[in-house]
């Protein structure tokens, strides 16, 4: 069974702003020789929106990034990497059910010594887990990070050229959706330029398309819920690498 542990950590967008597309774009702007000299030449360009005479496109950055041949390396060489990580939290966290399952089927029967010392082994256990669980989290969002930012400094100088190539006045992001996001509504088919971009982008880095991998992963575990007393409270982490319920 495929894990979902990883497969929410690992798909959902890496948190960064659009000021890291800003910081390069003096590096894409025609006068840029390095830009105009790295930068194939420009797709044909898709149908777009106008508002009061201005060329109008979007472009999910995220989608870009993370859909392109590299970003697809990348992002299975990390998941590979986290493999060992995700394994020992999933043994945790059946160390932890198996006990909390112990609580619960023999708390009637053992002695206050004895079921104090299991309640004891509980907290203490949940308390590792929650610390190690957290710290993946923050882990793996680091080097989610650190592999957006290195591809959108590549990938922003070929988004700013292929704009200006094809006369567009305004790029809107859509990577994340309204109210996140302040566009409200736009139709994708008409003004989208991620395929674009990223089909000119595979050209420029020359990553082969990545090959899936075809064995399936082992489950890694979502946080242990507080079944028994004086479990610990599972760590607020952030949202958009909060494991679902499985």
């Amino acid at each position: 069974m495929k894990s979902k542990f990883l497969r929410v950590l690992l798909a959902v967008a890496v948190t960064y702003t659009f000021s890291a597309l800003a910081q390069t774009g003096s590096a894409a702007t025609p006068s840029s020789p390095a830009a105009t000299s790295a930068t194939p030449a420009a797709s044909a360009p898709v149908t777009t929106g106008t508002t009061t005479g201005t060329k109008v496109g979007t472009i999910s950055i995220q989608d870009a990034i993370f859909g392109s041949n590299e970003g697809q390396r990348d992002m299975q060489a990390l998941q590979k990497k986290l493999e060992p990580k995700s394994a020992e939290l999933k043994n945790q966290n059946d160390e932890l059910e198996g006990l909390k399952k112990q609580l619960t089927t023999q708390q009637d029967k053992l002695n206050e010594d004895a079921l104090n010392n299991l309640k004891k082994t509980i907290e203490g256990k949940q308390k590792t887990f929650d610390r190690s669980y957290q710290d993946f989290q923050e882990d793996v969002q680091n080097q989610q990070q650190d592999i957006a930012t290195r591809i959108l400094q590549k990938m922003a100088p070929m988004i700013m050229k292929y704009s200006q190539d094809n006369g567009f006045a305004l790029i809107l992001d859509t990577s994340k959706v309204w109210p996140q996001s302040p566009v409200l509504w736009v139709n994708l088919e008409q003004i989208d330029i991620t395929k674009a971009v990223v089909e000119a982008y595979n050209v420029q880095s020359g990553v082969p398309a990545p090959v899936a991998p075809g064995a399936a992963k082992p489950a890694a575990p979502k946080p242990s819920t507080g079944a028994g007393a004086g479990a610990a409270a599972k760590p607020t982490t952030p949202k958009p690498s909060e494991p679902q319920k499985q």
